[in-house]
């Protein structure tokens, strides 16, 4: 019965950041020029509101590649790219933390024959299994909150999504940037 007690106070906690989210008149502060003004205006002060914003995203389901573009575009590939790196790493620790508060390990309460067999691979190669599911899913919403209700420790989870997110992060930069400069789209200058 506790497991689903953490489990529905998760799901309370994030409808209820997103009702805010949704009502506050936050969500129309998340636009590509917002962001490019907020770095013009003062580097790190841009860069701290990019990592806030994408955390809070993160929370309430945005995919973080929505952020990765919008960095790219208002930063170029280098710049974005990095940018990008430091505040997906803050999500992810973020979003570990706080599902972790409200859910603890709820999933390694389920005892199914899928769950032993996930949970004893994860427990064997914890580091490795995070950076492989970051490899293939980056900053997904769902494996955040997977992974922090997994009862994996945090340390494991940290390194695992250290080494895990520059590779994506990477390749989706020059991607974007690369989209970005076929359709004609200003970029930033000096930056990739």
């Amino acid at each position: 019965m506790r497991r689903y007690l953490r489990l529905l106070a998760v799901v309370l906690f994030l409808i209820l950041l997103w009702a805010v989210f949704e009502f506050s008149g936050l969500k129309s502060q998340l636009s590509l020029q917002f962001l490019h003004d907020s770095f013009a205006r003062h580097k790190l002060g841009g860069l701290l509101l990019f990592a806030a914003l994408f955390a809070l995203g993160n929370l309430i389901q945005i995919p973080g590649w929505v952020f990765l573009a919008a960095a790219v575009l208002a930063l170029g590939e280098l710049w974005g790219g990095l940018a990008t790196y430091v505040a997906a790493c803050f999500s992810c620790v973020t979003t570990f933390w706080v599902i972790r508060l409200l859910g603890a390990d709820a999933l390694r309460e389920f005892s199914g024959p899928i769950s032993v067999r996930i949970f004893a691979r994860l427990d064997a190669h914890p580091v490795q299994s995070v950076l492989l599911l970051r490899l293939l899913f980056q900053t997904a919403p769902a494996l955040n909150y997977v992974l922090a209700l997994s009862g994996v420790g945090f340390g494991r989870y940290l390194q695992g999504t250290l080494l895990g997110l520059p590779v994506p992060i990477v390749l989706y930069s020059v991607f974007l940037e690369s989209v970005a400069r076929w359709l004609n789209w200003p970029i930033p200058v000096g930056n990739g």
